[in-house]
């Protein structure tokens, strides 16, 4: 297809047809996100972790979609909610949590806490805590990518109060130029920090963001895991082609506020509640797992059960394990000898 402006870019995504193991495994993962960052919540009410807590709940159909079409020598790059994001990179919870409570068996020897976990071995480049910076971050994983001709691809997370920064749009300029594999992914919950993406954003279609730079975009239900799912297929086939960017805008939603101190005033507890009855990903999915006879009512509780059991086993791993040493905070600090 072409768009516009006459350049190439990929057909319409199609709904992926997953077969019942793959349904399981996305409903399991998107209700471990969900538990985890309850929990998460709690820990944080509790006093258990410090600095700036940002949720995942509502969103969870994003990341275990797209993560589902990766290979091993992909690379993610993320913001600051990035809980859900190393969790569906099959990071431990119990090495997530740890790392939200400061202890010396986070992910982060904790010392990242929850904006600043990192695993190159899972493929994971971070949680940022500055808005959009990782998207610069993740237009160089492309180039490194394409350098050493590993055919990985950079999967490079925003959201859409980040879509209005400017390195956004100086990246995908050079991702565009260079052909880079890379896929810019914006997570537009609608709110950013707090501003309705209709107020703070001139073209609030931001599928379209790109196509200035000739980067094609693709709005996509990010509350349907299978749609995201197709998507990712698509986007995964068009960038390891060598075909350059692609721009995916995922409509989601969160549920609590911007982060833990955020009393998200400026919507409706009524507003809340009709996303959540109409739209929640995990319900929709445990719907069309039971309606397609996948697996009952009772299967599923099993595996709530089996997830309620593993994140208990989780909070109490990073309430119970050591802080770091004191030496540790001299550490880490410089790489090499200059």
């Amino acid at each position: 297809m072409e768009a516009r402006g006459g350049w190439p870019r990929p057909d319409e995504p199609q709904r992926y047809s997953a077969s019942r193991d793959e349904l399981l495994e996305y409903y399991r993962q998107m209700v471990l996100i969900r538990r985890f960052e309850e929990r998460a919540g709690q820990l944080y009410g509790m006093g258990m972790i410090g600095g700036f807590c940002h949720l995942y709940i509502g969103q969870e159909a994003v990341v275990v979609g797209m993560q589902a079409a990766l290979e091993q020598t992909d690379s993610v790059i993320t913001g600051y909610r990035d809980h859900g994001h190393m969790l569906a990179a099959g990071i431990p919870p119990e090495a997530v949590m740890a790392e939200l409570t400061g202890r010396a068996a986070g992910i982060s020897k904790g010392k990242g806490g929850s904006m600043h976990m990192f695993s190159v071995e899972h493929g994971f480049y971070g949680g940022h805590g500055i808005v959009a910076a990782q998207v610069p971050l993740g237009t160089g994983l492309a180039v490194a990518h394409k350098y050493k001709g590993d055919g990985g691809v950079a999967v490079t997370y925003f959201g859409d109060g980040a879509a209005n920064q400017g390195q956004v749009y100086e990246s995908f300029n050079m991702a565009e130029l260079w052909k880079l594999p890379v896929i810019f992914i914006i997570e537009n919950n609608q709110y950013a920090m707090g501003t309705s993406v209709s107020r703070s954003s001139s073209e609030d279609q931001l599928f379209r963001r790109g196509e200035s730079f000739r980067v094609p975009g693709v709005q996509v239900d990010g509350m349907d895991v299978l749609a995201v799912r197709g998507a990712a297929q698509t986007a995964v086939e068009w960038v390891r082609a060598g075909k350059g960017p692609l721009l995916l805008e995922m409509k989601t939603y969160r549920y609590r506020g911007h982060s833990m101190s955020d009393p998200a005033k400026y919507r409706s507890r009524e507003e809340v509640a009709a996303v959540r009855e109409k739209s929640d990903p995990i319900e929709a999915l445990k719907k069309e797992i039971i309606d397609g006879g996948h697996a009952d009512e009772a299967a599923l509780k099993e595996i709530d059960k089996a997830v309620r059991a593993q994140v208990t086993g989780a909070a109490d791993f990073a309430e119970e394990a050591p802080e770091p040493e004191l030496k540790e905070l001299y550490t880490d600090v410089l790489l090499g000898r200059y």
